[in-house]
């Protein structure tokens, strides 16, 4: 048990090693990397080392393998991360307020940039504004929370940042560990925060939507 513990550990290791050789080599999708046994004398590790790790690459589509082709450099799974990502943020035992400091960073800091999309294309804030709507019109907690987290999701779409839609299941997670201030929380007054924020936004007012954004999220503090 020991030596598979060792194996994976070992594992792990050689894929940062590997990560780390595609970004130093400046590859892309599509690029091929040295063969495992290259790759095995250049870490100085086994050859089992070496496909056990681009077999944990090649699952997030990190890695490629194809015969006669070899390895190359894949495009990255998203959904896959995202999965992963979830996966991990329910696991470890995160104090809620990380959790909501973490959301008030990552949502506000998307605003300029959902800001600039929505002076381009007036349809982002048509899109925001109808699922507002029907949280406003929800009237069961599971469909409220369900407009909610689709609300918040919408705002990290709009941002065209589509390495941050990743964290959309932080809002998940948020929700679940939040349950009681959600289930207690002024939903009226969530509303109307919501709309003053893309109002804001649709008007070029950048940091009175921020303001709003940053009380609306803090609003689950006075709640435990």
């Amino acid at each position: 048990m020991l030596d598979a513990v060792e194996r994976q550990n070992l594992s792990d290791l050689v894929a940062a090693k590997i990560r780390e050789y595609i970004v130093a080599e400046g590859l892309k999708a599509g690029d091929r990397l040295p063969t495992e046994q290259a790759l095995a004398d250049r870490f100085g590790v086994s050859r089992l080392s070496v496909r056990e790790a681009t077999k944990a690459l090649g699952f997030l589509g990190i890695l490629e393998a194809a015969p006669r082709r070899g390895l190359t450099v894949g495009k990255v799974d998203m959904g896959r991360v995202t999965e992963y990502l979830g996966f991990h943020l329910a696991l470890n035992d995160y104090s809620r307020n990380q959790l909501l400091e973490t959301r008030i960073v990552i949502e506000t800091g998307v605003l300029p940039y959902v800001m600039k999309r929505m002076a381009e294309n007036a349809s982002i804030y048509d899109r925001l504004h109808e699922i507002n709507d029907k949280l406003h019109r929800a009237r069961s907690l599971e469909k409220r929370i369900e407009a909610d987290i689709a609300f918040h999701h919408a705002l990290l779409e709009s941002s065209g940042l589509e390495p941050l839609v990743a964290f959309n299941d932080l809002l998940q997670i948020f929700f679940d560990r939040f349950r009681r201030s959600v289930a207690t929380g002024d939903w009226k007054m969530g509303v109307e925060g919501h709309q003053r924020m893309i109002d804001s936004l649709k008007n070029g007012k950048l940091e009175a939507a921020v303001d709003e954004l940053r009380r609306h999220l803090e609003y689950h503090k006075k709640r435990k």
